[in-house]
C-alpha cells in the first residue's frame, strides 16, 4: 500500500498556536497539547485582566482628585465635587479631572471655587 501524504491544515493550525506561545518558558512553548492550554489560559487572563484595569484606573483617579480637592478646602471632598458637578451639569470624566489635578492644580481649585460659590449662591437664595 502506498503511503499517504496528510494534509497541511492541521500542521497550520498549529504553527499558529506555537506563534502565539513562542515566547512561553518550556514545555509551555513546545508541546502541542501544552500550547494549546496555555493559550487559553493566557486569552482568559488577559480578558479577565482588562475589567480589573479599568477598575483600577478608576480607583486612582478618584485618590488623585480627592487628594488633590482635600488639599486646599478642608470640608470639601471628592464626592461633593462630583455630586456639584452633577448639579451643574458639567461633563468633565474623572479622567480628565485627574489629569487637571496632577497638570494644573489651580486649574483644578478655579472649578471647584465656582462650582462651590454657584452651588452656595443657589443655596442661599432657595432655588435648589
Amino acid at each position: 500500500m502506498t503511503r499517504i501524504r496528510r494534509g497541511y491544515i492541521a500542521r497550520r493550525r498549529r504553527t499558529k498556536i506555537r506563534l502565539f506561545t513562542s515566547s512561553f518558558r518550556g514545555a509551555h512553548s513546545r508541546l502541542t497539547r501544552m500550547i494549546t492550554q496555555q493559550k487559553i489560559r493566557a486569552l482568559v487572563s488577559a480578558h479577565r485582566d482588562r475589567d480589573s484595569q479599568k477598575r483600577n484606573f478608576r480607583r486612582l483617579w478618584i485618590s488623585r482628585i480627592n487628594a488633590v480637592i482635600r488639599e486646599r478646602v478642608v470640608s470639601y471632598s471628592y464626592s461633593r465635587l462630583i455630586h456639584d458637578l452633577y448639579k451643574r451639569q458639567l461633563l468633565l470624566n474623572r479622567k480628565i479631572l485627574a489629569q487637571i489635578a496632577i497638570s494644573n492644580k489651580n486649574c483644578l481649585y478655579m472649578i471647584s471655587n465656582e462650582i462651590i460659590k454657584e452651588v452656595d449662591c443657589k443655596e442661599s437664595s432657595g432655588i435648589i
